[in-house]
């Protein structure tokens, strides 16, 4: 399958998949039953307003259960939560039948054992390509772990050191972008 002239669907998976990303289980409840699924693309947006997004493919089925319910949580993984990432991440059967979970302010399932959540309401959708890019307003913050975070790396999981290495000088205000077109 041909993405665009010379860009190849396989290709250009195996090139981004050099890009370590952290796993989140984006979820919501509808009123009648809890939804969710696992999720590679999300981010820090905005610290003012606080915003963050992730972005569904269109032929998602909880994606819609989201956008209805107009409110979703996001709960960061842990590196123990692999098989939760594995429910989470398959299509079909009940994924809450054997998970934990309590209700964020939204309502949104909040999963027992992730790293921290988000809770957030929906801000604004847009359309790109076969996915949706989904702008969440942040409501609600989970309390900070000190757990390691489960990592995705070129087609699979990944392990990191226990240990952090704090960012020094320019780079510790990275993720709240100081500046509006620089990042160095």
């Amino acid at each position: 399958m041909t993405v665009a002239a010379g860009v190849e669907a396989a290709r250009f998976r195996a090139v981004l998949g050099h890009f370590c990303t952290g796993v989140a289980v984006v979820t919501g409840h509808d009123g009648r039953a809890p939804v969710g699924f696992a999720c590679q693309s999300f981010a820090a947006l905005s610290l003012d307003p606080p915003l963050v997004l992730f972005c569904p493919a269109k032929t998602s089925r909880t994606w819609p259960v989201l956008r209805d319910a107009g409110a979703f949580a996001v709960n960061v993984l842990s590196h123990a939560q692999r098989g939760l990432s594995t429910v989470f991440g398959a299509r079909g059967a009940d994924k809450f039948a054997t998970v934990d979970w309590r209700p964020a302010p939204s309502g949104a399932p909040l999963l027992a054992g992730a790293l921290t959540w988000v809770d957030c309401t929906l801000e604004t959708v847009h359309e790109a390509g076969d996915h949706y890019v989904v702008v969440g307003r942040v409501t609600a913050l989970g309390e900070e772990s000190g757990e390691r975070p489960l990592l995705f790396h070129r087609g699979g999981y990944t392990v990191t050191e226990p240990s952090v290495v704090p960012v020094e000088g320019e780079l510790g205000g990275f993720l709240t972008w100081p500046r509006p077109d620089d990042w160095v």
